[in-house]
C-alpha cells in the first residue's frame, strides 16, 4: 500500500526532515512505501473543493491508501478529506489541537484542566484599547497567571504573567492575536510529563523539567528523563485523544501542590525525536502500525 506524508513547504528544519525520514523508514519496514510530499505540491482548486497535484499529473500515479498528514494546513486536509482520503491525523482533529482556547472547548467537563479564559477577540490593526475585561479575570484568578496565544508551539508565545501592568504590556505586544489566560499550575521551575498516545494506547512517556524557566520545554533548554505514568494519566492522556478524534497525539500533563495530574495541552503532530532520546522508543513504528492495521 503506498501512502502519503504531506508535510509544510515552508518549514524547513534540520529536525523536521529528520522525522519525516523516519516515518518514510517506519513504512518501508512494514511494507509500504510513503511518498513526501508537501503543501506546495498539492493546490486547492477552491470554487470546486478540488486539489490539483503535480505528484498525479506528472507520473500517472493513483491517490494513496493513506495520508499521513504532518502539518497544520486544515484547508488542504478539509479538501483531502473531501476527496474520500483517509487522514492521519484529520482535519478537525488538528485544528481542535492547533487552536489552545478550541482545545480547552472540546475537553470541557471530561478533563481536569487550568481554569482558562479566552481573551476577547480583536484585530490586529486595532489591538486591546480597553483592558477593562481583565478585571472580571483577576476576581478569579490570582497572579501569576500564563497568558497563551492560541496558536504556538514549542513553549513558545507562553508568558508567565505577574501584575496587570506586565499582562497589559504583552497583550500589546501580541497585536490582537488570539489568546487565552490560564490558571499558573505548579511551583517554581518547569516540570510536567508528556505521553505518546498512538491508537489509544500510551506508547512512550518522559519527564521533562528546566530549572531556569517555568515551561518544561526541551526547546527552551529542558531536560527529560524516562518517566512510568500513572494509570489516572495514562486515562487522561487517552480521554483526551479519543475526545479530540486522534489517532496520535503528544499531550502534556502538570501537576498541581497536591501532586493530581492537569491536563495542559494535546498536540497533533507532537516532534518526537526527544523522546527517542529519552526512551529509545521511536514514535515512528507505532503511528506507521497504527495506520496499516486502520486502514
Amino acid at each position: 500500500m503506498t501512502g502519503w506524508l504531506i508535510t509544510n513547504r515552508f518549514l524547513e528544519r534540520d529536525k523536521f526532515n529528520e522525522l519525516y525520514d523516519w516515518l518514510i523508514e517506519a513504512a518501508h519496514k512494514a511494507g509500504s512505501e510513503l511518498k513526501l510530499l508537501t503543501n506546495a505540491d498539492l493546490l486547492i482548486r477552491t470554487d470546486r473543493n478540488e486539489v490539483i497535484s503535480q505528484a498525479l499529473s506528472q507520473g500517472g500515479s493513483e491517490y494513496p491508501g493513506y495520508v499521513i498528514f504532518w502539518d497544520k494546513d486544515i484547508r488542504l486536509a478539509g479538501s483531502l478529506e473531501a476527496m474520500g482520503l483517509r487522514l492521519f491525523n484529520r482535519a478537525e482533529a488538528i485544528r481542535a489541537c492547533d487552536d489552545k482556547s478550541l482545545t480547552s472547548t472540546r475537553l470541557a467537563g471530561l478533563v481536569r484542566m487550568p481554569v482558562t479564559f479566552t481573551v476577547p477577540f480583536t484585530y490586529e490593526t486595532i489591538g486591546y484599547r480597553d483592558t477593562a475585561f481583565l478585571n472580571a479575570i483577576e476576581e478569579q484568578l490570582p497572579y501569576p497567571y500564563v497568558l497563551k496565544e492560541c496558536f504556538g508551539s514549542f513553549g513558545e508565545q507562553v508568558h508567565l504573567i505577574n501584575n496587570r501592568k506586565q499582562c497589559e504590556n504583552i497583550l500589546k505586544q501580541i497585536n490582537g492575536r488570539p489568546c487565552v489566560i490560564q490558571e499558573y499550575i505548579g511551583e517554581g521551575p518547569g516540570r510536567d510529563i508528556r505521553l505518546i498516545i498512538v491508537g489509544g494506547k500510551c506508547i512512550a512517556s518522559m519527564l521533562r523539567y528546566n530549572d531556569n524557566d517555568f515551561r518544561a520545554n526541551v526547546a527552551l533548554g529542558g531536560h527529560t528523563e524516562p518517566y512510568t505514568p500513572t494509570d489516572e494519566e495514562v486515562n487522561m492522556a487517552v480521554t483526551a485523544c479519543k475526545a479530540l478524534d486522534l489517532d496520535y497525539a503528544g499531550v502534556d500533563i502538570l501537576h498541581d501542590s497536591n501532586g493530581n495530574p492537569v491536563l495542559c495541552e494535546v498536540n497533533s503532530n507532537a516532534h518526537f525525536k526527544g523522546i527517542y532520546n529519552c526512551t529509545g522508543i521511536n514514535v515512528a513504528d507505532a503511528i506507521i502500525g497504527h495506520v496499516l492495521e486502520t486502514v
